[in-house]
């Protein structure tokens, strides 16, 4: 018995970041907690938030990825995903994951009036979350 499949597009400013014609599900962070999606879902759009996305293809291979805010449209057994960033676990560069981590900790550690405290939060969580995706 095959699975039922639907096209999956993530795409970020700059880069199509995956494209696959034979996703069976996806799980994306979004604004209000995970949520999942699967062939013939219907219509929606949600936002996203920093956290992993795991993609699980028809063939039984998987991709995580990890994602930084934007937002999931689902249309016509189409996934769009419009992010600010993507990157698939394998390609996360964990030197300058550890780095970016580092100079936000430092930024909220020294606690001086000038920084944007929000950004650096932001910053440590994006980090945080590329270290954690390319470690599994």
């Amino acid at each position: 018995m095959s699975e039922k499949t639907f096209k999956l597009e993530v795409i970020t400013p700059d880069r199509v970041a995956l494209s696959d014609d034979a996703a069976v599900s996806v799980v994306a962070p979004g604004a209000q907690g995970y949520l999942g999606v699967l062939a013939n879902h219907a219509p929606m759009m949600a936002a996203l938030t920093i956290g992993k996305f795991d993609l699980r293809r028809a063939d039984g291979t998987t991709a995580r990825m990890a994602i930084s805010g934007g937002f999931l449209e689902v249309y016509e057994n189409t996934v769009s995903v419009l992010a600010e960033s993507a990157e698939l676990a394998e390609d996360i560069d964990v030197e300058r994951a550890e780095q970016s981590k580092k100079r936000a900790k430092e930024r909220l550690a020294a606690a001086q009036s000038d920084i944007d405290v929000t950004r650096a939060e932001a910053a440590l969580q994006r980090a945080l979350n590329r270290l954690e995706i390319a470690q599994h």
